[in-house]
């Protein structure tokens, strides 16, 4: 099973949802880098559970201690070793449906693909499992704040269900992102979400949405041109978060509906001689690399499969059963919570193709 991303900028993941704790290994960050636990706690704070009435009320300080490969909080260019203890466990909400393939889940492909699977949640595919990769992207944002200090990475909300929001993405900041308790900086559809939201909840139900991530201050030149598109990359690792569905970049399906005179990104010079486009269709990448304009994607979350509803399912004895949770704590919508994940992949991928990028120029200096 694997657990592991990045071919410089290597990280390893860890840890069940019911289980001791979870964590990360981060192989690859170069010496010297500030590493301050706060900044690691900071980006943490951003994805725990029990935030406001709109996510999971599961009760997780989610406080990080860093264990190896950092010393008077510089990194050690060793392996950096990142662990949250579980505090709020409760496996046996769990217990009526330990033998029941639940709707939508990894139970079933779980059990098809290792023979067993574990007892309480979704052990390595809850998105507990993310507090990993976001520790190990708080690295990755101090080591790319070192070497890229005008990088900008920014996520919000920008459709629930189908309701949608209006923003700019030139003008969007993350104060106003954080602002909003669903992380949505259109103050009216903020408003409308929030009743969603809740108007599932209390129904039992959940619901999902679109997610959108625009990075500026990245250099032309990031990711390969064939196998290892930056694009491509990107979208593997998005798609690897718990209840993605989809991923978009620059146009998406909406540039298919264009003739290439419509959809084409049109080269030009800025005041100061830099090569940019006029229009950005390309979401910032071009043959596989990045050229210098914003990377501009989406990223699509299907509803909480985990439902306080009657539904029609199997068990492991091939028994047709009704399931309706008994108890639990699940978000009723993920988006809110998973925005800080979008930053943190890509943060990640980032990490990893500047490093590789280094590899082939040797300009790496710190």
């Amino acid at each position: 099973m694997s657990s592991q991303m990045g071919v410089l900028f290597r990280v390893t993941t860890f840890g069940e949802s019911h289980g001791g704790a979870v964590g990360c290994v981060v192989d690859g960050c170069p010496a010297g880098i500030s590493l301050p636990l706060d900044a690691i706690h900071r980006f943490l704070k951003r994805r725990k559970p029990g935030q406001s009435e709109f996510t999971t009320p599961r009760a997780e300080a989610d406080e990080p201690e860093i264990l190896s490969g950092v010393e008077n909080g510089l990194t050690l260019g060793t392996p950096v070793t990142i662990i949250v203890r579980n505090t709020d466990k409760r496996p046996g909400d769990y217990s009526d449906m330990s033998h029941v393939f639940r709707p939508s889940h990894a139970d079933y492909t779980t059990l098809a693909k290792f023979g067993t699977r574990p007892s309480s949640g979704g052990g390595r595919s809850s998105a507990r499992e993310t507090i990993g990769r976001v520790a190990a992207a708080a690295v990755a944002k101090c080591f790319l704040e070192t070497v890229l200090p005008d990088l900008q990475v920014l996520s919000w909300v920008e459709r629930i269900k189908d309701i949608e929001a209006e923003i700019s993405p030139a003008e969007v900041t993350f104060e106003a992102i954080e602002r909003s308790l669903i992380r949505c900086p259109d103050a009216q559809a903020e408003v409308q979400m929030k009743k969603l939201i809740l108007d599932a909840k209390t129904k039992g139900d959940t619901v999902g949405g679109l997610i959108r991530c625009y990075v500026t201050g990245l250099p032309a030149g990031l990711g390969e041109g064939v196998f290892d598109k930056l694009e491509a990359d990107l979208a593997k690792s998005m798609l690897s978060l718990p209840a993605t569905k989809s991923f978009e970049i620059g146009s998406g399906v909406s540039g298919t509906f264009l003739f290439g005179s419509e959809h084409n990104d049109v080269f030009d010079l800025d005041e100061t001689g830099k090569v940019i486009t006029r229009s950005n269709k390309s979401g910032g990448i071009q043959g596989g690399i990045s050229n210098g304009m914003p990377l501009d994607f989406s990223v699509g979350f299907k509803p909480v499969s985990t439902l306080f509803l009657e539904q029609d399912s199997v068990d492991d004895q091939g028994n047709k059963v009704v399931l309706k949770p008994k108890a639990g704590r699940h978000d009723s919508c993920v988006l809110p919570r998973a925005v800080p994940m979008v930053d943190a992949m890509t943060y990640l991928v980032l990490a990893d193709h500047y490093l590789r990028q280094c590899a082939l120029t040797k300009t790496l200096n710190i």
